[in-house]
């Protein structure tokens, strides 16, 4: 990777991606681009761009001479249900328009897949690399929809496309938005300035999470990888730990003793937790390109709570 594009630069992955990124690879060299303006200035190039406009993404990527595209730009799984036909249209849509790109310009491809592409009759327990995904919510269908295309992609076309199924990712740097997975994030921030939080995810489900540091590091380390190391292209199960709502309120209490947690379960996102899977088998990932993460649950806890408390105070 010289140089690249990012769409969905504004969201809860991009906007620390292109930190990253251009820490590695140089300010001039990775195009954010986002549906919206930057609420702050931004070091580097940045344009508008709406997703569902192919013509506008395969012009900005041919003009700043990009070799790699990553597109992070979606709709998540709570939102996607609360509108499944905007979900479709953006996610997909969006998708189709990113792999044309690539394909017309020959670039190397990167986007996320999730646990959502796993559904109730998936194997709950260390859920294989390959096995039954049968998701019933639209993220979840449009998250397998996309597997299948990115692979068809490589098959047909020949595109260098690659991607993780991401668990609930967790960072102090963007806010919620929109997910499943998201109490294991506004947690810490009601931690810090109540010392209390409401959980709306039932006490004992268990969720895989990855704190953001993996994850962003896990994209760099698959896009460098050798394309003959990879037996399989998309959707690599990672993951860094799993816990249910009380066992994270007991990693925070050893840090904020009197913390508080207790329950108003939203049935929609409940629901859409007890689709997914409670721990996955990341062997393949290992495998075939090293994948490994650094933090574990207290480690997490740690650092997120001294970055929000720095955060708060600012």
């Amino acid at each position: 990777m010289k140089k690249i594009m990012v769409t969905g630069a504004l969201g809860q992955i991009g906007s620390e991606l292109i930190t990253k990124l251009r820490a590695e690879y140089g300010t001039e060299n990775v195009l954010a681009t986002d549906i919206r303006e930057p609420q702050t200035e931004m070091d580097g190039p940045f344009a508008i761009l709406d997703v569902t406009d192919g013509a506008k993404m395969t012009g900005l990527a041919q003009e700043f001479g990009a070799d790699t595209l990553m597109h992070m730009a979606a709709l998540l799984s709570a939102k996607a249900e609360e509108n499944p036909m905007l979900a479709w249209n953006l996610n997909m849509g969006g998708l189709v328009n990113a792999l044309e790109t690539a394909r017309e310009l020959d670039l190397q491809f990167f986007t996320p897949s999730s646990i959502g592409s796993f559904g109730p009759s998936t194997p709950k327990d260390n859920t294989p690399q390959d096995t039954l995904q049968r998701p019933t919510t639209m993220y979840g269908v449009n998250k397998v929809s996309g597997e299948l295309l990115c692979d068809y992609y490589y098959q047909k076309f020949g595109v260098d496309t690659r991607g993780v199924r991401f668990p609930g990712l967790i960072s102090y740097v963007a806010q919620p938005g929109g997910g499943t997975t998201d109490y294991a994030v506004d947690i810490f921030y009601k931690a810090v300035e109540e010392g209390k939080y409401t959980s709306f995810i039932a006490e004992g489900t268990y969720m895989d999470m990855m704190y953001m540091p993996d994850a962003l590091q896990a994209i760099v380390d698959l896009m460098e990888t050798d394309a003959a190391n990879l037996k399989h292209r998309n959707a690599f199960n990672v993951t860094a730990m799993s816990f249910e709502p009380s066992e994270l309120a007991a990693a925070i209490q050893k840090y904020i003793p009197t913390f508080e947690i207790s329950y108003d379960v939203d049935p929609v996102r409940q629901s859409i937790a007890d689709s997914w899977p409670n721990s996955l088998d990341i062997s393949v990932a290992e495998t075939e390109w090293g994948f490994k993460a650094t933090y574990g649950l207290d480690a997490m806890v740690s650092d997120m709570l001294e970055k929000i408390r720095e955060k708060v105070n600012a």
